[in-house]
């Protein structure tokens, strides 16, 4: 089988060096292989998704040489696909609409998960309670969903054989009220589309994988491997973040090639591990870096 990455920067802001690596580990893995390496661009994020940023990006990974081997796609070119998915899963009477707003979930909000508080199911247990005229998000009804499934797995080329256990998540949001498709749908279903068979990325999502590794399930998608790969973090071990900048010089992919650095010299410092100070690689994959 050949092997398929991909790189999915989404355009709301600058990408910074925790970007450039981990274009640069999917991209050569899959070189490596003799495989394919895609970049796709995951621009629904509302208003944050800027058409400028796209350009941006593509600059900047042609500057450390990395470029995809096939047509690049944007994903507000498959809302199709989004909505069938989603009309599907509504029709197996897994999803059911939440009208709470943010107040209401933080306040009946319950024990937490691995992303955080989980939701309490309390438009699925009070339907006819909450008013029908605020916009809504869909969520899974986890306790079905896995019922349907039954005891899943998935393989990481670092950590193993892994029991999903997605339940720990309580109902995920699977469609926002802002947004036609949340991350973990859009992403599991356009990595099925363009045939992805190794998903590289961060070790923060390496949890979030147990409910990619349910939808693929529901949805009778091919399953892929995985490789979840270090973070560049912070002194004070927080990750790089487009808010924050790119570390002790804050300066983003974009400001560095502007001002003459050779990007391919800092590509393969980065594949050397040889980072800036006050920047070094986590490889925790409790998601907390």
């Amino acid at each position: 089988m050949t092997t398929v990455t991909r790189f999915a920067p989404s355009p709301n802001g600058p990408l910074h060096l925790g970007h450039a690596y981990a274009a640069l580990v999917a991209h050569d893995l899959a070189h490596e292989r003799d495989g394919e390496f895609l970049i796709r661009v995951e621009d629904i994020d509302g208003e944050r998704s800027r058409d400028e940023w796209i350009e941006e990006h593509l600059a900047d990974l042609a500057w450390l040489g990395i470029e995809s081997d096939r047509p690049v796609v944007r994903q507000s070119e498959r809302l199709e696909s989004y909505d069938a998915a989603l009309d599907r899963l509504k029709a197996d009477g897994l999803l059911y609409p939440c009208r709470c707003t943010r107040a209401e979930i933080s306040a009946a909000m319950r024990a937490d998960g691995p992303e955080g508080p989980v939701y309490p199911g309390t438009c699925k247990k009070h339907r006819g309670d909450i008013p029908d005229d605020r916009p809504w998000a869909w969520r899974l009804d986890m306790e079905q969903a896995t019922a349907r499934t039954g005891a899943l797995f998935w393989e990481d080329e670092i950590a193993g054989i892994i029991d999903a256990r997605p339940e720990r998540f309580g109902d995920v949001i699977l469609a926002r009220k802002d947004a036609p498709a949340s991350y973990h749908l859009a992403a599991t279903l356009d990595d099925a589309a363009q045939g992805v068979t190794l998903v590289t990325r961060g070790a923060d999502l390496f949890e979030a994988t147990d409910i990619h590794r349910l939808l693929i399930a529901l949805l009778d998608l091919p399953v892929p491997h995985w490789h979840h790969h270090g973070l560049l973090v912070e002194e004070d071990g927080r990750k790089l973040a487009k808010r924050r900048g790119s570390g002790e010089d804050g300066a983003g992919l974009s400001d560095r090639r502007r001002a003459g650095e050779d990007g391919i010299a800092l590509a393969d410092a980065l594949r050397a591990q040889r980072f800036p100070a006050g920047i070094t690689l986590s490889q925790s994959l409790s998601g907390s870096a």
